[in-house]
């Protein structure tokens, strides 16, 4: 399986630089994952996709302010950070650019010194392990001096952070957004539990691994980042009803439908888990747990339209995509919606 099966040509002005300012007012295209066929919607009309009896899986992870600009203590040189992942005792996983100024033993200072890190170690793909020091509450300090961590292609100022986050957003630990969860209203969730649809919320702390290129020619040869999930007993338990009861699984989000799929057993019986996942899912896949996906649009040969593709096959998702860039949708964080059922 080559990586260009999955390219297609994206037009740079259609790279959404904003949010909107109604959540719910993007465009969604919603695609018949059995016949192709495509409708464009608008996406608090999704209420009209979805059955009494279905039930939405949402990830409740929290986009954490994780990059953080210091200075090179001794040098003054200017080094950025993105936090990756906590590790222990204030040890965290880190991105740091560039690179090459950032030896084991390195310190650097942030926001006059109440916060410094030391680079303990280089590891995997060359990142760092920094360890920590500060006085008072960490995730205080970090709300002071963090930004938050939008992708590169973004690249106008997020005026309220609070757009990078869903309306649901409650346990701290992601370095970019669940998107697909952007669209969300609490209007728009209320109409749909009014509707008799179950809401399930289900934890994926969304790391980089995700949205890493996939930089070699066979997809099979590309590995994924692991990243934190769990599965409360609570979320196992309408999950199970849900399919029992013959209502659809639909997943807001390729970081949802990774925690299901990643937490069901060989049955697609979901239980109460938790752990670190690397599952990587491409055509060829077959699904346990979702039976419908909520998304956004991704780039190009990324994991991502892997995904997508796997659920509804590549023509399928390369002809919508190839409609969506001809009739003008925002693409990636920012932008639009896509219903696949």
């Amino acid at each position: 399986m080559n990586v260009k099966d999955f390219y297609y040509d994206l037009p740079q002005e259609l790279i959404a630089q904003d949010p909107l300012e109604d959540r719910s007012s993007s465009r969604l295209l919603v695609l018949d994952k059995q016949s192709g066929e495509l409708k464009d919607e608008i996406f608090r009309n999704i209420t009209d996709y979805l059955k009494p009896g279905d039930c939405l899986v949402i990830n409740n992870t929290k986009v954490i302010p994780a990059r953080l600009f210091g200075t090179r203590e001794g040098t003054g040189a200017t080094i950025e950070l993105l936090l990756l992942k906590r590790r222990e005792n204030d040890i965290w996983e880190t991105l740091v650019k560039p690179g090459k100024k950032a030896k084991v033993g390195t310190r650097i200072v942030f926001g006059d010194g109440i916060l410094t890190g030391e680079i303990l170690e280089v590891v995997e793909d060359g990142n760092r392990l920094i360890q920590f020091s500060y006085e008072g509450i960490f995730e205080e300090i970090l709300d002071r001096l963090g930004q938050m961590p939008l992708p590169p292609y973004i690249t106008h100022t997020l005026q309220d952070k609070n757009r990078y986050q869903t309306v649901y957003a409650k346990y701290d630990g992601s370095a970019a957004a669940p998107t697909a969860g952007l669209h969300f209203t609490p209007e728009l969730l209320d109409a749909i539990r009014a509707k008799g649809i179950k809401i399930a919320e289900v934890t994926l702390h969304v790391g980089l691994g995700t949205f890493r290129p996939v930089k070699v020619e066979n997809v099979l040869d590309h590995h994924m980042h692991s990243e934190y999930y769990e599965v409360t007993a609570e979320a196992a338990k309408l999950i199970c009803e849900t399919k029992q009861a013959g209502g659809r699984v639909i997943a807001v989000g390729t970081t949802s439908c990774r925690t299901l799929e990643s937490a069901a057993g060989t049955d697609g019986t979901i239980t109460a888990k938790n752990g670190w996942t690397d599952i990587f899912i491409y055509p060829g896949y077959s699904f346990k747990v979702i039976d419908a996906l909520i998304t956004n649009f991704h780039l190009p040969e990324s994991t991502l339209v892997m995904l997508v593709s796997a659920l509804a096959g590549r023509e399928h998702i390369m002809d919508a995509y190839a409609h969506a860039v001809e009739e003008k949708y925002r693409f990636f964080s920012f932008g639009d919606a896509m219903f696949i059922n």
